[in-house]
């Protein structure tokens, strides 16, 4: 039974942490330090943290792995290999060399398509057919190493970056416990990434979930689904902030962001195609469906969107 150190710290991590618990022994888990959080921003510890806990697992979190403090803690827990998952810091060669066996990467995408911190929005965002998840081994650079393991999965029409996170956190916990036995044997000969095929998937800001009428409405409509739960989608009308939660492309054409009356609903010009909203939450109020908001909002229709 390997000697086995996770580093992680949302709930992405939790069902690969859990797996390694029941297979392996977990000597000690890294995440990052309590942070305030949600809209009391009290000090929440992380969901790597509260398995930790249950689980009675040594917990250590400090604020920069790669200080020397970090790194001489992390050699004396003398595992075997470490294993990442969404931990949230840059892991210095120094530290991804400790263990004899390295350090092990969760990665959600098929690499080396969609390398970053956001590789689930991103797939969406592009219309992917197919994502995944690989077991990599790291290296310095951003998901650079080679690969160990890949399992893929359909990307399905309505798929929201919550829904694909729900479904790749489960699959990643169950691809690390099937590659593991290979990996420890010698049998699984780590695969090199073609760097020409790499694409790039950065951190998402708040701001790009601001809607570009100018786009297609295709293109509007997958950010949605994207950004759905986090960063949203929104565009403002009469000064106000309008979360768009859920929409679907229709055949037609007016200026971008003019709002146009469409069968008790409404829809909306953009630079291809009219995106026809679903769900919407006006600033101040209650999400609801877009019938509901339309009998409301009796000046809408002929409203421009996003000035």
């Amino acid at each position: 039974m390997a000697r086995v150190v996770f580093m992680g710290t949302p709930d992405f991590a939790v069902p690969a942490l859990q797996r390694l618990i029941e297979a392996h022994d977990v000597i000690g888990v890294v995440t990052q330090p309590d942070r305030p959080a949600g809209r009391s921003r009290q000090i929440q510890m992380s969901p790597i943290k509260q398995v930790a806990r249950e689980a009675n697992i040594p917990i250590f979190q400090p604020e920069k792995i790669r200080r020397p403090e970090a790194i001489a803690e992390l050699q004396q827990w003398d595992a075997d290999v470490y294993v990442v998952a969404a931990f949230g810091q840059i892991l210095p060669q120094t530290v991804l060399d400790i263990p004899p066996f390295g350090s092990l990467n969760i990665h959600a995408s098929l690499l080396p398509r969609w390398r970053g911190a956001a590789p689930i929005q991103a797939v969406i965002r592009a219309g992917d057919a197919e994502t995944g998840i690989t077991i990599m081994k790291m290296d310095a650079g951003l998901e650079t190493g080679p690969m160990l393991s890949q399992r893929a999965i359909d990307i399905a029409p309505d798929e929201t970056g919550a829904s694909l996170h729900d479904k790749l956190k489960i699959l990643g916990g169950d691809l690390l416990i099937d590659t593991l036995p290979g990996y420890f044997a010698g049998d699984i000969a780590p695969q090199p990434q073609d760097d020409n095929l790499a694409t790039l998937a950065p951190r998402i800001k708040k701001e790009e979930g601001i809607i570009d009428w100018t786009a297609s409405a295709a293109a509007i409509e997958r950010t949605v689904r994207a950004f759905t739960p986090w960063p949203g989608t929104a565009t403002t009308w009469e000064g106000k902030g309008l979360k768009i939660l859920a929409g679907r492309v229709d055949s037609g054409q007016a200026e971008p962001g003019t709002v146009l009356a469409r069968d008790g609903q409404i829809a909306i010009g953009t630079g291809e195609d009219l995106f026809v909203p679903l769900s919407v939450q006006l600033e101040g109020r209650k999400a609801v469906g877009i019938e509901d908001f339309v009998r409301g909002q009796t000046n809408l229709i002929g409203a421009q969107l996003g000035v």
